[in-house]
């Protein structure tokens, strides 16, 4: 399942959960240097949400306060710099009562899985063994992709598969918990049973818009199984893990008895343990694949040295370089693409059940960071580290927003009560409470909102903006709601 960067929904209030355990940093953690160790201090000790309050005394809180507010109980950090891995350590634990996290802890990678598979595909690509722009259904023969009144007589490229273009349904699977018969991937493609999600299928015309499909990558899995006519872990294994030395990485599933005890148990939201532990995905392209915040530091370095045709153990420039081309919806061949024009980045989220990661990479200044963590709402925190892992290393983006409040008269933000349907099944209600307007949106908790001016309030919890529009008598019918550069109209009920 995907967390973009970039996801832009109405419901943006996003849920903060409550409480566990103190993060620790690995008792085995590598000895260094000043500077650097100078810089871990300073990720710990202040994470911040996406928008900070100017002059506010209480900004930062310390990464053991956050995994604690958040139930998080294990994290795992490793943070590139020019070009090579500058720290990797892990805090908390891999199990409650159980064993440090450490820089080898394995944790499931989610829909990180996509861009680590898609530098598989591409490697046939170079091989010859496939086309970008071919109709995969030539080469595809355990399964064909089923024709679609929604497109007819469409053709699917390997090209479209890797960009979310293509047209198929399905965004992301949930998995199957211990003891769960497991489907085969045809079966998962048909939504037979035992498969717990819809048929996959052409539900637009290939190439006509951007929609982020789990399904897809599902399909691109079936194309490299026929071609490469080997299991997928092992085709993963020999094609990239290995030569880019990602030696703590496996798309087996499940996890082999062998990586056990190296492995992260899954924790729920509010702290319970996932019943049975973590979730068997037949769909490895899109969610099998478990690693480290190393080895993903080591697949960043690899996609940014080869842009340079410094090291292409895998891809060669042009196909890195096609990889983070930005196309539909700001994505390239399994990567979203973001940053400025001068200093672009290339990154992915992660949600599995009980997991939740994030990194992030600078093409030109090789840079970056991969935080992963065993619970779910662990991106909330992976944002935070994030923005604190941005501010020690001066990066251009991810940094908190600075807004300043203003003070302004009770009798004012009295006006503004009152609750605002964004969506006919989402509404967001505004209340004061003695002189903080606080609101609430559908199924979400309350969150105080800060004036910038009489009308225009911001949260801190997330980067939006509440605008309320009054009529020339000063009555307010309506709000706009301002996210990552789209407006939301609200209407008062």
């Amino acid at each position: 399942m995907l967390v973009s960067l970039k996801l832009v929904t109405v419901s943006v209030f996003l849920c903060l959960s409550q409480a566990l355990m103190l993060a620790q940093a690995s008792p085995t953690a590598t000895v260094l240097p000043t500077e650097t160790q100078q810089r871990v201090e300073k990720v710990k000790s202040c994470l911040t949400g996406p928008v900070v309050i100017k002059d506010d005394p209480h900004t930062c809180h310390t990464l053991a306060e956050r995994m604690t507010e958040l139930h998080v109980p294990g994290v795992s950090i490793a943070v590139i710099h020019n070009g090579v891995i500058d720290w990797a350590q892990g805090f908390g634990v891999q199990q409650v009562g159980g064993k440090p996290v450490t820089a080898d802890t394995l944790f499931q990678a989610g829909s990180i899985s996509k861009p680590v598979a898609a530098m598989a595909a591409l490697h046939l690509v170079g091989e010859g063994k496939l086309s970008l722009d071919s109709d995969v259904n030539t080469v595809l023969t355990t399964w064909k992709i089923p024709a679609s009144p929604a497109a007819p007589g469409a053709t699917v490229t390997l090209r479209e598969l890797l960009t979310h273009t293509a047209g198929f349904t399905v965004h992301g699977f949930p998995g199957y918990a211990a003891n769960a018969p497991v489907p085969t991937l045809v079966q998962v493609l048909n939504g037979e049973k035992p498969a717990n999600t819809d048929p996959i299928r052409l539900e637009n015309p290939p190439g006509k818009d951007w929609k982020y499909s789990g399904g897809g990558y599902t399909v691109m899995q079936q194309v490299l199984l026929d071609v490469a006519k080997e299991p997928f872990p092992k085709l993963l294994h020999d094609t990239v893990l290995v030569p880019i030395g990602m030696t703590h990485s496996t798309y087996e599933q499940p996890l082999p008895a062998k990586f056990q005890s190296m492995a992260a148990t899954p924790y729920m939201e509010d702290g319970a343990a996932v019943p049975g532990g973590a979730h068997t995905y037949p769909e490895m392209a899109a969610a099998g694949l478990w690693t480290t915040p190393s080895d993903l530091a080591r697949y960043m370095i690899e996609v940014q040295q080869s842009l340079q045709d410094k090291a292409n153990h895998v891809l060669s420039r042009d196909l890195t370089q096609q990889m983070i081309t930005a196309g539909k919806g700001g994505w390239g061949l399994g990567l979203q693409i973001g940053g400025s024009t001068s200093n672009p980045y290339f990154s992915h989220g992660g949600v599995n059940e009980g997991f939740e990661s994030l990194f992030v990479a600078y093409e030109h200044n090789r840079d970056g960071a991969a935080v992963m963590t065993n619970a779910q709402g662990g991106m909330h925190l992976a944002s935070e580290i994030m923005g604190s892992i941005a501010a020690a290393y001066d990066w251009p983006d991810f940094r908190p927003i600075v807004r300043t409040a203003i003070k302004v008269d009770r009798a004012v933000l009295a006006r503004y009560a009152g609750t605002y349907e964004i969506a006919p099944t989402f509404s967001v209600t505004f209340s004061l409470e003695g002189d903080q307007l606080m609101t609430q949106a559908t199924n979400q908790p309350k969150f105080p909102v800060y004036p910038e001016t009489e009308t225009k309030f911001f949260l801190t919890v997330v980067d939006a903006e509440v605008e309320f529009i009054p009529d020339d008598k000063g009555q307010v019918s309506y709000l706009v709601l301002h996210q990552n550069g789209h407006e939301t109209k609200g209407m008062r009920k």
